[in-house]
């Protein structure tokens, strides 16, 4: 795998090899020393163009367990701000001899674009409206945890869906692995067309509640407040809010999930962030060794030994 830079250009194969990866990573952060040397001697550049908390974290952790070298760029300190462009600046980091450069920025399409620019490996860390995939993979981390698999399981979506990275990515990795997904919220929040997607509408949450086995609340931006979009935070709250009544129709068995940040009493109520069933903090966990196993697949040489008595050893492939 050279980049990744979309679900798209993943085959099922290819997530379930990631996921599997990861499993064998995470097994890593349960150790008293976390660190690994997999990466040592790689160098791994962190160019976030958008505030992130979990993503750009959860990134730079990963590349440190596995002993990569981390630069962190920041837009707001760099030549950006005297009008340098994204292209001259992507040609002066690669240039230093940097292996892998992690982006986020606000335009969709912008990861790929780098490709054209450097020799280092891309990875999408979320363009726009466009894709979020290492937040899908540890999406179906964390549901494959707990079920098994995502063979025949019914996901909601829920929300402003027609803005959301994340529900492109999910929905994407979703349905390759074998869940059935639902669309869930008000029209104007859904994309004009659906044509081609693999996923079937619905208008109220509360029809479809008690047959799932993940409810997955989006954001709500409350930028789309005062538009024609959304009319008002608590309209949607009533219709298709996590509320504390919604949650006792949930199956005892099904998760709640959310790729944060939370807006609690919109889209969730507090009683449904904390419930026993929400997985929010566990999306959160798998970021590390799903991002680990990214890097690795990208820009890894040879075959990890993770069951050797000092790991870190790589052996011939």
């Amino acid at each position: 795998m050279r980049h990744l830079l979309s679900t798209e250009d993943l085959s099922p194969a290819d997530l379930a090899d990631l996921l599997d990866l990861t499993a064998n990573f995470a097994e890593i952060q349960t150790r008293d020393i976390k660190k690994v040397p997999a990466l040592r001697g790689k160098t791994v550049v962190m160019a976030f163009f958008e505030d992130s908390t979990r993503t750009r974290t959860s990134f730079d952790l990963a590349a440190r367990r596995l002993s990569a070298d981390v630069v962190t760029f920041s837009a707001g300190s760099s030549s950006v701000k005297k009008g340098e462009s994204l292209r001259d600046t992507v040609e002066t980091i690669s240039a230093m001899g940097v292996d892998a450069i992690v982006v986020r920025h606000a335009s969709s399409g912008v990861p790929r674009r780098l490709t054209e620019w450097t020799d280092a490996a891309v990875i999408n860390a979320g363009d726009g409206w466009h894709q979020h995939p290492t937040q899908a993979l540890l999406d179906c981390y964390t549901i494959q945890q707990r079920f098994g698999s995502l063979e025949g399981r019914r996901i909601a979506i829920c929300g402003d869906v027609n803005h959301s990275r994340v529900a492109r990515s999910d929905i994407d990795a979703f349905t390759k692995l074998g869940a059935e997904v639902v669309l869930v919220g008000p029209r104007t929040l859904l994309p004009p067309s659906l044509e081609g997607w693999p996923v079937k509408v619905e208008a109220d949450l509360d029809s479809v509640l008690g047959d799932l086995d993940v409810v997955y609340l989006l954001r709500i931006q409350q930028e789309r407040l005062g538009s024609a979009l959304l009319p008002s935070l608590r309209e949607y709250r009533a219709r298709y809010g996590l509320t504390r009544q919604r949650l006792d129709r949930l199956r005892p068995d099904a998760l709640v999930m959310h790729p944060g940040p939370m807006n609690r009493g919109v889209e969730i109520d507090p009683e449904a962030a904390d419930d026993e069933r929400a997985v929010v903090l566990d999306q959160v966990a798998a970021g590390v060794p799903v991002r680990m196993a990214v890097l690795y697949r990208v820009i890894g040489t040879g075959q990890f030994d993770l069951d050797d008595d000092t790991p870190g050893r790589e052996v011939a492939a």
